[in-house]
């Protein structure tokens, strides 16, 4: 009978548009960034659904909230999970699709009447994607203590609210403690967030791992001038720096090569006139890569490349690293399970890395871990366009609920 369980389709598509309209934005979309009031009204909505189903519900002193399904014996339990946090301009897939899935596990073994071995749980985690407060993936680092709570709750947001006094504005500092949790395995059902899947023709990404990623923010300082009465050589042009390491760090990407890509998402120039020479700018430049002598040839050809740059134009440079986290192996017999099970119902799987960041690798410093994909059309994601049709979303959950099902025995 557990073998021939599937979830209820219709039932996963309704909770994830139900969950877009808290912080519903032009387009289909959703903007709901960490420890907001529209994501206090999204983690009430989820909260409310895990209530709903029996699940015994706990919110620990960083805001994750993790939802216990109990087991015929006691002990860590198997979990699922993900954010519903998103970014400015979010779509309504992304991190929500785990959560919500999750839950539908739980209500088809509620209907079942199923009881597993194991206890199940579904966890969302604070600020994954580091939209409001950096790093991201806060939350589930605080969780399995790779970051200190007292270090967290200082932190600031974009907009200067202190992370502490957010999560006690919202109702979410709860009473639960961080950093020695008990999970016997980690699951995590995402939409892919690329086009690999969808351009050949995959249903179901078996994923071995996660890229390590390095954000550095670099700050440069030069000499605020007429442009056109100041001869090029005698400039001390900020903007100028910033342009070049743009630039030098696409070239690395393409030198390096492999799995090596960069990123420069946010610059601003000061005084920001179209007359004057910039005094000030501030770059983040994202690298990531698979492999870790890699990602650290990337980081030391950038940072010299900066430094000389810098020099030659006469012009200040400070950099402060804003995340840096290493590449991390899934569990081998769960990324095998996934495979195996998606080939047992048929449904086309392909092993993948993924290029972005999930809770499922900080999960993975404290227990078993691995992430199932689902295809994102046109591989679009972080975008009111991110979409996920509703066959894909319903396989992905059938295969996150026999996994768990497997791993709760």
């Amino acid at each position: 009978m557990r073998n021939n369980l599937r979830i209820n389709g219709e039932r996963l598509s309704r909770r994830l548009a139900q969950l877009a309209t808290k912080g519903p934005i032009d387009g289909g979309g959703v903007s709901r960034l960490a420890l907001t009031s529209t994501d206090k009204d999204g983690r009430d909505l989820v909260v409310g659904w895990m209530k709903e189903l029996g699940l015994a519900v706990s919110i620990d002193a960083i805001g994750n909230v993790v939802g216990i399904r109990a087991g015929q014996e006691d002990g860590p339990p198997v979990m699922a999970g993900s954010h519903i946090d998103t970014v400015v301009t979010g779509g309504r897939y992304d991190g929500n699709l785990g959560v919500l899935a999750g839950l539908e596990v739980m209500e088809t073994l509620n209907d079942a009447g199923i009881v597993t071995k194991r206890p199940l749980a579904v966890a969302f985690f604070t600020n994954e994607e580091g939209s409001r407060f950096q790093p991201d993936m806060l939350g589930s680092l605080v969780f399995v203590g790779g970051l200190p709570l007292d270090r967290a709750l200082e932190t600031k947001a974009i907009d200067g609210a202190r992370l502490g006094d957010e999560l006690t504005r919202i109702g979410y500092a709860g009473p639960a403690p961080v950093g020695h949790p008990s999970v016997h395995a980690y699951v995590e059902l995402h939409v892919e967030q690329g086009p690999v899947l969808e351009a050949e023709g995959f249903t179901i990404g078996a994923v071995e791992g996660v890229q390590g990623i390095s954000w550095t923010e670099f700050t440069i300082g030069g000499q605020s001038n007429h442009a056109g009465t100041t001869p090029m050589r005698l400039r001390h042009d900020a903007g100028y720096v910033a342009a070049e390491i743009t630039a030098f760090a696409r070239r690395l990407a393409r030198e390096i090569g492999g799995n090596q890509v960069a990123t420069v998402g946010a610059l601003t120039l000061a005084p920001n006139l179209v007359n004057v020479v910039a005094d000030k700018a501030v770059l983040t430049v994202d690298l990531r890569n698979t492999d870790e002598a890699r990602l650290q040839e990337a980081e030391k050809r950038l940072f010299a490349f900066a430094e000389e740059t810098a020099k030659a134009e006469g012009v200040s440079l400070d950099r402060r690293t804003l995340a840096r986290f290493e590449p991390v192996a899934f569990a081998p017999d769960m990324v095998g399970r996934v495979e195996a099970i998606a080939r047992d119902f048929g449904l086309p799987v392909k092993r993948l890395p993924s290029g972005a960041g999930h809770d499922a690798q900080m999960l993975a410093r404290i227990c078993p871990a691995c992430m199932i994909f689902v295809p994102s059309v046109k591989g679009i994601s972080h975008n009111v366009a991110e979409y996920t049709a509703p066959d894909d979303l319903t396989a992905g959950a059938d295969v996150l609920l026999r996994l768990l099902l497997e791993l709760a025995e």
